[in-house]
C-alpha cells in the first residue's frame, strides 16, 4: 500500500504544476493572447524564461522574488496561486480519495484558481474560460451526477436568473461575470451548495470590505473584485458543507 505522505506530497506537487499553469491561462485569457506561444517571459523586461525559472515556487525563491534579467520583483500573486492551488489538490485527495468525485473536484479547482487570478489582475472572468468548464462540467455530471439530476439544473439555472434578477433590481450590484460564474458552479455544486455558496461569499466579501473600511481604504473608492470571494465560498461549501451544518446545528440547534 502506498504510503499516505507520498500521496499527498504527489498531489501538493502536482497542484503547484498546475497552479503554474493556471495562472498563465488566467492572465492570458484574460488578456486575448494563446496559452500556447511565445513562451513565457519577463512582464517588464520581456526576458524569456529558461528552464530553471519555470519551476513552480522554487525559481521564485531562488531568484528571491525577482527577475534574472531586469531584476524587478515578480508578483507575488504567481507562487500564492502555485502554493494554494497544491494545497486544495492535497485537500481533494483527503475528503474524496479515489473516486470519480476526485475528477470533478480538480476540475472545479482549476476553473476557481483561473478566475481569482483574471479577476484579481484584471477584474474580470473572461467569458472563453466560462464557456469550456460549462461545457466540461455538464459532461462531467452527465457520467458523475448528483444525487438528484436535477439539482444540478435548477442550481444553474437559479443561480443564473436569481443572481441577474438581483443585478437588475440593484441596477449593477452585481457583475456579469459574476452571474454567469455562479450559473457554472451550479452545475458542479447544485442548487443547495451554490446557495451556501451565494451566503459565504457575500458574507467573506462583506468582511474584507469591512476591514478596509476600517483602514480607511474605501475612501479610494476602488472596486473589489468579487470573484476570490466566490471561489472561497465554493471551495467551503463543496469539501466542508457537512460540517458546516454541523457547526451550525451546534450552535443554534
Amino acid at each position: 500500500m502506498v504510503n499516505i505522505t507520498i500521496i499527498y506530497l504527489s498531489f501538493f506537487l502536482l497542484g503547484l504544476v498546475f497552479g503554474s499553469f493556471f495562472n498563465v491561462v488566467g492572465i492570458r485569457v484574460a488578456l486575448g493572447k494563446s496559452i500556447i506561444s511565445p513562451g513565457s517571459t519577463c512582464p517588464n523586461c520581456s526576458h524569456k524564461l529558461g528552464a530553471a525559472e519555470l519551476i513552480p515556487v522554487l525559481s521564485f525563491l531562488l531568484q528571491r522574488g525577482r527577475c534574472k534579467s531586469c531584476k524587478l520583483p515578480i508578483s507575488k500573486m504567481y507562487i500564492l496561486i502555485e502554493l494554494v492551488t497544491g494545497f486544495l489538490f492535497v485537500i481533494a485527495i483527503h475528503e474524496i480519495g479515489f473516486h470519480k468525485e476526485l475528477i470533478i473536484s480538480l476540475s472545479f479547482i482549476a476553473l476557481l484558481m483561473i478566475i481569482v487570478v483574471s479577476d484579481t489582475r484584471f477584474m474580470m472572468i473572461p467569458n472563453r474560460i466560462l464557456l469550456i468548464f460549462l461545457f466540461l462540467f455538464i459532461l462531467e455530471r452527465i457520467f458523475i451526477p448528483l444525487d438528484s439530476r436535477w439539482s444540478s439544473v435548477v442550481g444553474a439555472v437559479g443561480a443564473f436568473m436569481v443572481l441577474l434578477l438581483i443585478s437588475i433590481i440593484s441596477k449593477g450590484g452585481m457583475g456579469g461575470g459574476d452571474i454567469k460564474l455562479f450559473g457554472v458552479l451550479g452545475i458542479i455544486l447544485g442548487w443547495k451548495l451554490t446557495l451556501i455558496t451565494f451566503m459565504l461569499s457575500c458574507f467573506l466579501g462583506g468582511m474584507f470590505g469591512l476591514l478596509l473600511i476600517m483602514r480607511d481604504q474605501s475612501k479610494k473608492r476602488s472596486p473589489i473584485p468579487f470573484g476570490p470571494f466566490i471561489a472561497a465560498g465554493g471551495i467551503v461549501s463543496y469539501f466542508y458543507s457537512d460540517k458546516l451544518l454541523e457547526i451550525y446545528l451546534s450552535i443554534f440547534g
